[in-house]
């Protein structure tokens, strides 16, 4: 009997005890036509329902006798009553509510509900994410499963509804499916529904239709449980924080305990229900018994070794231009080899994605994907079914930011995860582009540097020549948990940026610093000062400014600072410049002309206008006495400002040829990067370096006019190549020293090369920065646990290339199976397979 039902004939047993009292009362006072009535009604009631439990339970159901000797017992009283007999009406009350209470206990023990459950995926790709759930559910006596599969749309790019989408006839062939249109959720109101859409109207790409909307479905059943369409190898991204579905779903399904502090904190968190994923019951269960292989794979596959290259959405978005790069590379890397075979599987929604968002480059795609097919590159996969690819593979390379790394993973199957940027061989000294991301000191400081692998390196002459120091103990071999590593005294300080920490170093021994845990996402800070006994953390996404007193060694949290200095502006989150000046730090506006002035000891904020109507937010900030030069943001115009007189001049006469270039693209941002001065015999000289400009400038203060510097080495404001990613030029290095020297450190990001420039007279020299090959070589990561977001995996690098790992050759620690699988176990609640079996088990139980 479904619920309802059985939820109905409760009801009425309810009513049938309340009729009774009524009755008891008719007879108290002889009014027995009255009571007569009621009892006849009490009889009708009781037979319709015999009726519902005989045709759903059968006719030997229990509570049909039981329901046979309460209808006897009420012919009986009615009788009785109608003699006008001496009735007593305690007794006649008793008796019916013993024989009601008989047929109330058969109700409730001899009564099985049977649970309607509907399933409605609407990509038959993602089928995975609600398929062991089904299969717990269609296995169960007590359960009836349908799987209805629902339509979905393309969006054209005003958002509107397009192309209409039903992938039933694409489900796998042993599920039975029921089309949209014969089960109807209103007459049949299933106990659960499951889905694994949870946009409804906010997904910018697909729609379902929106009659399926998660509060629409919600009306029509007392159980609407969603479960994510995708896995993660760590966090989850704030797109996934709060959609639409968590608001009217009963239950949400997360793959650990840990994923709870992703979603929005409203959520109420019973709703969150820790207990796996289905699609990792599905991958652990084909890759321990492969399937078959179509048949028109068989021939490629045979003998080689399969890499499953996997294009996911977020790669082609982030920079779509690399994306299609790096895909020409991949098939350039396996054409002809023998040994390899690549089988490549983009997104379900690639082409749509291309369509929507990315239209003017979707011709390179197709041309990319038609090269692919005529040149027999490798095998296509279109299939509805991952897991079974998955299966068939042996090897992942792609994108990190996507959920197949995560089915890889509990596979226990190596993850080398491409670097989009990367679209060539390595060639000699292409290392220095990754490992030379220095960060330069304002004080000098520059004896300590961190690599990217969580490692410290020292000169110890301060002159630039590292030697490795020791490992940082982060355990992971990437993530940007710290930034740059200063000496202050007889301490080593380790600044965080995407670690809530510090780090304090002497005599190599390590100690923690532990801040208040605030944000899931990276980006924690982004700079530090340090002043007298204070170090000062500048906060990214983290909500406090972070004042440490180096002597007591206690934390002071400051507010205020990070929404002001760091601002989502134009779907771009964008960061002030900061500054000491005197003894208060300025924090400057992203996007105006606002600044705040904290006192470094008191910790009082005072807020102050520029009233620069040029001064669209500050990119960088120079001192120069009590002047103030601000590098904006937004505009080509430099602004000098006083703070303590409020005297403002602009400065915008640039050459003719002046621009600034966001990657290939002309705009006016960021022109400027820094400044340096020289006072050298009573002549001002004031050079400025570009960030995003395309030359250096030379400043007539007095005048206004901006003219060509000609550096007397050749700049340009682009990478060596795609090891030395560069966003422009490189410029001076922003230092505390006094002006009066023309000598000034340049750093060009382009080649990673620093030098030394007399800005008056033109003559330079390189300063060699020197890491020894072989000792990097010996410390390189190789295979290991990469990040919190990343659980295991190899990174494509200059030491690792993707041919690196074709022919087996990999620097640093090798693949190890065992430790993978360990290491994924962390986001994985449940790793024995069962997740699906659990899912039914629970929501059952809760119905």
């Amino acid at each position: 009997m479904r619920k309802a039902q059985k939820r109905q004939i409760e009801d009425f047993i309810v009513l049938l005890a309340q009729a009774h009292d009524e009755i008891r009362k008719f007879v108290e006072k002889k009014k027995y036509p009255a009571a007569i009535e009621l009892l006849g009604q009490c009889q009708e009631g009781a037979m319709q329902a015999g009726e519902l439990i005989e045709k759903t339970e059968g006719e030997n159901a229990p509570t049909i006798s039981r329901l046979e000797d309460y209808c006897e017992l009420i012919y009986t009283v009615h009788e009785e009553l109608s003699r006008n007999a001496e009735v007593n009406a305690a007794k006649v009350c008793k008796r019916l509510r013993k024989s009601l209470i008989q047929v109330e206990n058969s109700v409730k023990n001899d009564i099985r509900v049977r649970l309607e459950m509907v399933f409605m995926p609407y990509k038959a790709s993602m089928w995975d994410s609600l398929e062991s759930v089904w299969q717990a559910a269609d296995a169960a006596p007590d359960c009836d499963a349908y799987v209805v599969p629902i339509p979905y749309y393309d969006k054209n790019q005003d958002g509107s509804l397009g192309t209409y989408h039903y992938e039933g006839d694409k489900m796998p062939s042993y599920v039975s499916i029921t089309h949209y249109d014969i089960y109807s959720l209103e007459e049949r109101k299933p106990d659960a529904v499951f889905i694994h859409n949870p946009y409804d109207f906010m997904n910018r790409v697909t729609s379902v239709e929106p009659r399926f909307y998660s509060y629409e479905l919600k009306k029509n059943t007392e159980c609407l449980v969603y479960i994510p369409y995708y896995t993660t190898s760590g966090g989850m991204s704030e797109g996934q924080a709060s959609c639409p579905a968590y608001y009217f779903a009963d239950y949400i399904v997360i793959q650990a305990e840990k994923y709870r502090k992703f979603f929005d904190p409203e959520i109420p968190k019973e709703k969150l229900v820790p207990l796996g994923s289905p699609k990792f019951d599905k991958v652990m269960r084909l890759c321990g018994n492969p399937p078959e292989p179509p048949v028109e794979w068989k021939e490629k596959l045979a003998g080689k070794k399969v890499y499953f290259y996997n294009t996911s959405l977020n790669g082609m978005l982030a920079d779509t231009e690399a994306f299609l790069k790096k895909m020409e590379y991949v098939f350039r890397t396996f054409r002809g080899r023998q040994d390899s075979c690549l089988l490549w599987r983009p997104h379900p929604l690639m082409e749509s994605t291309f369509d929507s968002m990315r239209a003017a480059y979707r011709p390179f795609y197709d041309a990319l994907k038609k090269v692919f097919a005529e040149e027999n590159i490798g095998i296509l996969d279109e299939t509805a079914d991952i897991e079974k690819t998955i299966a068939l593979s042996d090897v992942y390379i792609g994108d990190a930011g996507t959920s197949v790394t995560s089915l890889f993973g509990v596979a226990g199957k190596p993850i080398f995860i491409l670097n989009n940027k990367i679209y060539t061989k390595p060639e000699k000294d292409d290392w220095r582009g990754e490992k030379l991301n220095l960060s330069f000191d304002r004080y000098g400081n520059d004896r300590y540097q961190v690599t990217g692998n969580n490692q410290l390196w020292f000169s110890e002459n301060n002159d630039y020549h590292y030697k490795f120091y020791l490992d940082l103990g982060v355990g992971y071999s990437g993530g940007g948990y710290y930034i740059k590593a200063v000496e202050i005294k007889d301490k080593v300080y380790v600044i965080p940026g995407n670690a809530q920490n510090m780090l304090i170093i002497q005599d190599k021994k390590i100690k923690k610093i532990a801040f208040k845990e605030q944000i899931t996402s990276g980006g924690a800070f982004w700079g530090y000062w340090y002043v007298n006994k204070y170090l000062f953390l500048f906060p990214n996404q983290y909500p406090h400014l972070i004042r440490f007193d180096m002597e007591k060694e206690e934390i002071c949290y400051i507010d205020k600072i990070q929404k002001f200095n760091v601002r989502n502006v134009d779907e771009e989150w964008r960061i002030g410049a900061a500054y000491l000046y005197g003894n208060e730090l300025i924090f400057a506006s992203p996007e105006d002309s606002q600044f705040l002035f904290l006192d470094i000891d008191t910790l009082q904020i005072r807020k102050v206008s520029s009233h620069s109507e040029s001064n669209l937010g500050t990119l960088g900030i120079v001192a120069d006495g009590d002047d103030l030069w601000l590098m904006p943001i937004n505009g080509m115009t430099l602004t000098r400002w006083n703070p303590k007189t409020g005297a403002v001049r602009e400065y915008s006469d640039l050459p003719e040829k002046y621009k600034s270039f966001k990657g290939p693209c002309e705009c006016h941002e960021r022109p400027f990067g820094a400044m340096a001065f020289s006072r050298e015999s009573g002549k001002e000289n004031i050079i400025i370096s570009p960030y995003w400009g395309n030359m250096y400038l030379s400043l007539n203060p007095a005048t206004g006019k901006m003219t060509e510097w000609k550096t007397p080495i050749p700049f340009q404001n682009r990478g060596k190549n795609e090891y030395f990613l560069s966003e422009g030029m490189g410029g001076f290095i922003i230092t505390l020293k006094p002006y009066e020297s023309a000598e000034r450190r340049v750093w060009y990001v382009p080649e990673r090369r620093l030098f030394e420039i007399n800005i008056d007279t033109g003559a330079y020299q390189e300063i060699e920065i020197e890491f020894d090959y072989e000792e990097l070589e010996e410390h390189e990561s190789g295979f290991m646990e990469t990040s919190e977001n990343l659980q295991y995996s190899l990174g494509e690098n200059a030491f690792n290339s993707l041919e690196n790992m074709l022919d087996n050759h990999i620097t640093g620690n090798q693949f190890d199976r065992e430790r993978q699988i360990q290491a994924f176990s962390q986001i994985n609640a449940n790793q024995k397979g069962t997740c699906g079996e659990e899912v039914f088990r629970y929501v059952a139980e809760k119905l």
